[in-house]
């Protein structure tokens, strides 16, 4: 008997999407009681692996709908070349360009080359006494998370990787038991099926809903840690991407959604400054009110807020 070509590429996601599951956590989480200053701020960086902007209306994705229709966005903002997974994270986190961070390989390799050599958004903001957090969903991110530099962080371990039902189980925990000043949140489907079947088809539709799902169990998670108003999201992602692959300069793998919602917002509509991955860490910093270091090239996106009325004006 013959089985119908959707049927086995259906078989073949499932069995992918079992293996991803079966990766062990690693889990730091500091055990002392850590004071936070500006404890009624709240920042969410939500990162869609391999997103392309154009995926949110084509798939009718209702969450990240929501989100453009009710928050700040750009649908035309630009990652770093190559626009690989863990250099494109790590500029996102840091700031900086590559050439600054260090990290232009793409696998876990930290037990050769050590972690980020310049500290990012969540280590500057827990050195300000804020607390932070990062569940992650491929392993490779070890390069990005350093012990002590972050109050809670769960990842794979090795190169291992699981799908967003892990991650968003660990996210509602972390939100309620460590209420996060920072908190940092990676998806991995649109890559990996983007890779298996190709980006802007069927199954990729699949993952974009699968993460659309996510997202919107995280916000519920947020609602109750912090309340329907006391907190802002930032959702992004670390490239596109086209045909089975991605990585080069072409617009369809560097172009990237970015959308602000929440606290703090201003009023819903496009964005039409430019933007760069490396602004998501300065935008983050600068809403939880943390100096933003000199050896940024991001900017924070301050068009995406409402402006800070000084007192006395």
């Amino acid at each position: 008997m013959r089985l119908d070509s959707r049927l086995l590429l259906a078989i073949s996601l499932l069995a992918s999407l079992a293996a991803c599951t079966s990766a062990r956590p690693i889990v730091f989480s500091r055990t002392e009681s850590v004071p936070a200053l500006n404890s009624d701020r709240h920042v969410i960086v939500i990162s869609i692996d391999g997103l392309r902007p154009d995926a949110i209306q084509r798939f009718d994705a209702p969450t990240l709908q929501r989100l453009v229709r009710e928050g700040r966005f750009s649908l035309t903002a630009q990652t770093i070349h190559p626009s690989v997974t863990l250099p494109s994270h790590a500029s996102m986190m840091t700031g900086v360009d590559p050439d600054q961070h260090g990290i232009t390989w793409n696998d876990n390799r930290v037990a050769t080359r050590g972690r980020v050599r310049v500290p990012t958004m969540l280590a500057t903001a827990h050195q300000h006494g804020l607390r932070t957090a990062a569940v992650v969903s491929k392993g490779k991110f070890n390069h990005l998370l350093e012990p002590g530099s972050v109050d809670h962080f769960v990842v794979p371990e090795g190169d291992g990787s699981w799908s967003s039902d892990s991650t968003v189980e660990w996210v509602e925990d972390v939100l309620i038991a460590d209420r996060p000043n920072l908190l940092f949140v990676h998806l991995p489907e649109p890559d990996r099926y983007g890779h298996l079947f190709g980006w802007m088809g069927y199954f990729y539709g699949w993952a974009v809903a699968e993460s659309d799902g996510a997202v919107g169990e995280i916000l519920a998670s947020a609602d109750e840690a912090f309340g329907r108003d006391g907190y802002t999201v930032i959702l992004s992602a670390d490239h596109g991407g086209h045909d089975r692959d991605h990585g080069t300069d072409d617009p369809r793998s560097m172009t990237i959604p970015w959308i602000a919602w929440g606290r703090r917002v201003a009023p819903a509509g496009e964005l039409t400054c430019e933007i760069h991955t490396m602004s998501t860490a300065a935008t983050a910093l600068w809403l939880l009110g943390v100096p933003i270091p000199e050896s940024y090239v991001g900017q924070p996106v301050l068009d995406a807020f409402e402006p800070v009325v000084e007192p006395g004006r």
